[in-house]
């Protein structure tokens, strides 16, 4: 019987994914970087993605601070507000924003967690400038980010980008639960959806857990280089797993 075990989250029928919920914060450079990505798989493949919500400031809270609902207006946590407000009127202005936003953040090295700033953003694609005040008087938005956030701290997730995918359950009954990939340059094309089948194809070994390249000296360069407009425009400290991390754009990242 423990053979069988493998079998919890095979696909149905040989089946590839049609759906991911995708976790996101805009805060997160790396998950900006993924979701480029996913979006060319879709192109591609027509995939179904639900973009869904995870606080870095609620992860990564030091002891004494307020939580990021507790304040008037929070960098990620209030993104995440007008996103929240928008999808439930079309996931698709959900992802135009986010779109739109992260590009700004860690591309263009503007400042979407700044109000004003949100709302000439949301111009541009033709949305209701109104809706950061809106989302930022609405206190309900605050509850569906807490049930987005609190599913990927059940599942053991710590950070984004997470995928979950709801097709394929474990033996538990839960959706299968990955957190990556990671990437810096997104591939796009042929080399897009190479990357969606080696991520995909975890889904066939449950107690796969952990395969990683290490963050050495030589990649911190590059990615603080690459991460050069994002850091120039952050107002926050960047924390990975309870470190502080210290980027450099000369020296690279040490925590």
């Amino acid at each position: 019987m423990a053979n069988d075990v493998s079998s919890a989250s095979a696909p149905p029928d040989g089946a590839a994914p049609t759906t991911v919920d995708f976790h996101f914060d805009l805060m997160c450079p790396f998950a900006y970087q993924t979701s480029k990505w996913i979006r060319d798989v879709r192109d591609q493949t027509g995939l179904n993605i639900n973009w869904k919500f995870f606080s870095l400031e609620e992860i990564n809270l030091v002891e004494g601070k307020t939580h990021p609902w507790e304040r008037e207006w929070s960098y990620g946590w209030s993104m995440m507000r007008i996103g929240a407000l928008l999808r439930r009127s079309s996931m698709d202005d959900l992802d135009r924003w986010y779109e739109r936003a992260g590009r700004a953040l860690h591309e263009d090295g503007q400042r979407p967690h700044e109000p004003e700033v949100a709302r000439h953003l949301l111009a541009e694609i033709d949305l209701d400038p109104a809706i950061v005040d809106q989302a930022i008087a609405d206190s309900t938005t605050h509850d569906e980010i807490h049930a987005e956030h609190d599913r990927v701290v059940a599942a053991g997730g710590y950070g984004v980008p997470t995928l979950f995918f709801p097709e394929f359950t474990t033996e538990t009954g839960d959706a299968e639960c990955f957190f990556g990939p990671v990437v810096l340059d997104p591939p796009t094309g042929e080399a897009a959806l190479r990357l969606w089948n080696a991520t995909t194809a975890w889904l066939e070994f449950p107690f796969l857990f952990e395969l990683q390249r290490p963050k050495n000296e030589y990649y911190g360069k590059i990615i603080a280089d690459r991460f050069r407009r994002y850091l120039e425009a952050r107002d926050w400290v960047s924390i990975n797993r309870g470190k502080v991390v210290t980027f450099d754009t000369s020296e690279g990242f040490v925590t």
